[in-house]
């Protein structure tokens, strides 16, 4: 298992590549949709699928929790549970960990948190994290880290890039599994010698790839650029990098500007939940009286079945009157559109047009809406 950079595009630092994993090689950039707890929220897998998904996400936190990974690893691993054949990253649970900031007691050995199930209390250290994983079975797991919250004092995010260092190692000594990938994380919040040293340590181990965390995290978009350049190409060029908790399209094409590979978020399924669609003109609030009787489809530039099939107007009926088949239709197309944008971005850089391409969408009516 090994990643394979393919070409990198002439105008940008946007990079093509393939990471191989025990379930096919994966075409990066791309984007992963989110299955916390080994469901994509309202999407079967064969609709993941047709959508052309090539990986999706699960959390350690909230599958540790319940059903527990001793069932998972019963049942035949994540794969077989959840009957995905592709390719799935699981999430150490850290980020979720340290943001029950009320219920955790940090040690340098580890961490203790609450149950959000029940409230009954667990202890993990990077080692137990490790063991959670294997049990799992994802093709890519993440090393347990501390995440900063956004704002952060300087010495919190100081002491979350030494934690992280640390854990980072302990990881990578339990690992046990050789047809698991193990991403280290660089930390390091807003400050850009905190995420210097992050990445000096953090890049400097024997990691199969790299997640850039403690971004998306509250602060405002431009802030986060103004390191997320210089902290991917700090990074080692033949290891793929994972911008963690990123689904806004302007952000995604962006960070693949700056030669970031990966991209997981909630957005996708969230914002359909609520009742609005990515579009090419932007963002679509459905319980507008505007599309009551507009019988168009939900985005004419969209091959999805959602566009294919269904009417704004009925979409704008299934969501006023909180029919669950809204939601369905409206996540389906949204992770859509985010993979088709990756698919695109992909194919700009084969062809050495990736700057052009990252203009035109600047350029375009979707890009100011989000």
């Amino acid at each position: 298992m090994a990643f394979t950079l393919l070409k990198t595009d002439p105008q940008t630092a946007a990079r093509r590549g393939v990471l191989q994993t025990a379930h096919g090689d994966v075409q990066t950039p791309l984007f992963m949709p989110v299955g916390t707890r080994a469901t994509v929220k309202g999407v079967q897998t064969s609709a993941l699928h047709d959508s052309g998904a090539q990986v999706v996400l699960a959390n350690t936190y909230h599958l540790f929790l319940r059903p527990g990974a001793d069932l998972v690893a019963e049942a035949g691993g994540l794969h077989r549970f959840m009957n995905w054949d592709r390719a799935i990253l699981t999430d150490s649970g850290g980020f979720q960990v340290f943001s029950l900031a009320d219920t955790l007691k940090l040690h340098d050995d580890g961490v203790e948190f609450a149950s959000i199930v029940d409230g009954s209390k667990h202890f993990w250290t990077p080692e137990d994290n490790m063991r959670v994983q294997e049990q799992l079975g994802a093709d890519v797991i993440m090393q347990l880290d501390q995440c900063a919250p956004y704002p952060a004092e300087r010495d919190f995010v100081r002491e979350a890039v030494e934690r992280s260092a640390a854990w980072g190692q302990r990881c990578l000594a339990a690992h046990a599994r050789p047809d698991q990938l193990l991403f280290g994380i660089v930390q390091g919040g807003v400050y850009g010698d905190l995420r210097a040293q992050s990445v000096k340590r953090i890049g400097g181990l024997d990691f199969d790839g790299f997640g850039i965390g403690g971004y998306s995290v509250g602060e405002p978009h431009e802030l986060m650029f103004e390191t997320l350049p210089e902290v991917a190409a700090a990074l080692p060029p033949d290891k793929p990098r994972y911008l963690m908790g990123v689904g806004n399209p302007t952000t995604i094409l962006e960070a693949i500007g700056a030669g970031v590979d990966m991209f997981d978020c909630v957005l996708p399924t969230r914002t359909a939940r609520m009742g609005t669609a990515f579009s090419s003109a932007g963002r679509l609030n459905l319980r507008n009286a505007q599309y009551a009787r507009d019988f168009g489809p939900l985005d004419g530039q969209c091959g999805c079945d959602t566009c294919a099939h269904y009417s704004r107007a009925y979409l704008r009926h299934l969501v006023t009157t909180k029919e669950m088949l809204g939601a369905i239709l409206l996540s389906q197309h949204n992770l859509h559109y985010l993979l088709d944008l990756t698919a695109r971005a992909r194919q700009a850089i084969e062809a050495g047009s990736y700057g052009a391409f990252l203009a035109a969408w600047k350029a375009s009516p979707a890009a100011n809406d989000y």
